[in-house]
């Protein structure tokens, strides 16, 4: 049967989530130094898809903690077996994906999710990229955007590289930065077969564009010729 609500564990919302807000903010605070700009754009209380580049591990609890809410999470499943990654999947909970699989179950969870009324944070690139560059997005985030009709929030992520734990516990500092960008309202969906399906990836590809113009050039990989600036939108 299609999941029409979603429900989160009592003790993850009230205790485990809050927790680690605290306790990861105090960490990432003392490895370095934090900058938040964007909050007025967050549509709090409400529904919303939140969008991230993915560089490395770093970035889905770095977002979650410092975002202004709680959000719910879609993450690769392999993370729930990997050590030390697992517990914070395990006690922050999320939405697990098989990559390389269509898993209609997952996308009947994930939109209600947003139909409950939570927002949800995905990396339309799929999976990191290991190099600060974007890489092309994958569609999920434009269906879910059709068949929710809920707007993108697009978020810039910075700093988070493979190598920044090695910076930080070597002193060094490297600052992490979260640029929260306005809303976007992706274009209606449009034809039938390879028609929509190209539909789609030009409005996955549109998120990508406004998350490029907010990073760094050498952030922008695949969208560094046509990233749409802040300025422009």
């Amino acid at each position: 049967m299609p999941v029409t609500e979603y429900h989160l564990a009592w003790w993850r919302r009230w205790l485990a989530r809050p927790f680690l807000r605290v306790a990861l903010r105090i960490l990432f605070h003392i490895l370095g130094p934090v900058k938040i700009t964007g909050r007025e754009n967050v549509p709090f209380g409400k529904p919303y898809i939140l969008a991230i580049n993915h560089v490395s591990v770093f970035d889905p609890p770095f977002t979650g903690v410092f975002w202004p809410e709680q959000v719910e999470a879609m993450g690769a499943a392999e993370v729930w077996g990997k050590p030390g990654q697992n517990i914070l999947a395990r006690l922050w909970g999320g939405i697990q994906v098989h990559r390389g699989e269509y898993d209609r179950a997952m996308f009947e969870t994930v939109l209600a999710v947003l139909r409950t009324g939570y927002p949800l944070l995905i990396a339309p690139e799929g999976g990191r990229s290991h190099t600060p560059g974007l890489r092309v997005a994958k569609p999920g985030i434009a269906y879910l955007a059709e068949q929710s009709g809920l707007p993108v929030i697009p978020v810039a992520i910075v700093g988070t590289t493979d190598d920044f734990w090695h910076k930080a516990t070597k002193g060094k500092r490297p600052q992490l930065e979260m640029r929260i960008g306005k809303p976007i309202l992706l274009p209606a969906v449009e034809g039938k077969g390879e028609a929509r399906r190209l539909s789609r990836q030009q409005n996955a590809d549109l998120v990508m564009r406004v998350i490029a113009g907010m990073l760094p050039e050498e952030y922008r990989g695949v969208y560094a010729a046509n990233a749409i600036l802040p300025e422009t939108r």
